[in-house]
């Protein structure tokens, strides 16, 4: 479960694309200007986008490079749509820090599966690879949790849920998508458990003064984020 931000201004091509994500069992968002798209990213950080060359105002093209040179979306995979099919475009998409590039007119069976292949390669690496948040550092390794050299106790859902949001940083999270990602589509069990671990991993971080880095977004889910004001120590 994906979520997708689409950003095409010709709405039959948009809509077409949509659908076939929507089967495929990814969450998307329509985005028809760079605007529009810019405004998307800055709310919350999809999965991946497809980024129409052309778009009204400023291009695709610039808005990939604008993205490629702000740290909170360098890594963004993007998947570059364009009428331009002469080799120096290509080049210039990929310069202009594209994942792939993908002509038209194009099929939607490739679509997917380039967008597949893009989630791939840029998931997070092995599991037992140290990730670090602010100071935040998670060892799957070894099961422990540190920061700036004081070891924070967590429980084994908390573990999980924390590992998840830090390899997924600035994005939000609904229930469901947490419940599926951490819990797995096997569990039964009520959206609502998510606040409970949600709120036990707030505690297990108030001692080291990282509690605030687990937002809530009203009426849409949690996610981890960098930019929040910690508490002094």
């Amino acid at each position: 479960m994906s979520r997708v931000l689409v950003v095409e201004d010709e709405s039959a091509i948009a809509e077409l694309i949509a659908i076939n994500l929507r089967h495929a069992g990814h969450e998307v968002t329509l985005a028809t200007t760079a605007a529009q798209a810019h405004d998307e990213v800055s709310r919350a950080l999809p999965d991946l986008v497809v980024l129409d060359w052309m778009l009204p105002g400023e291009s695709g093209l610039a808005l990939a490079r604008r993205w490629r040179a702000d740290a909170r979306t360098r890594e963004l995979p993007l998947i570059l749509l364009t009428a331009r099919a002469e080799e120096a475009d290509k080049v210039a998409g990929l310069d202009a820090g594209a994942d792939d590039y993908l002509s038209k007119p194009f099929s939607t069976s490739e679509l997917l599966a380039r967008i597949r292949a893009v989630l791939r390669r840029r998931a997070p690496q092995a599991l037992d690879e140290q990730v670090e948040l602010d100071g935040l550092v998670i060892d799957p390794a070894t099961r422990r949790v540190t920061c700036e050299g004081r070891e924070v106790k967590v429980g084994p859902t908390e573990f999980r849920l924390l590992h998840f949001l830090m390899t997924h940083p600035e994005r939000v999270h609904s229930r469901a998508q947490l419940l599926y990602r951490v819990w797995g589509d096997h569990v039964f069990i009520e959206e609502r458990t998510v606040d409970v671990h949600v709120k036990r991993l707030r505690e297990a971080l108030v001692p080291v003064n990282r509690a605030r880095m687990i937002e809530t977004s009203r009426g849409a889910g949690y996610r981890i984020t960098q930019h929040a004001r910690v508490e002094p120590a």
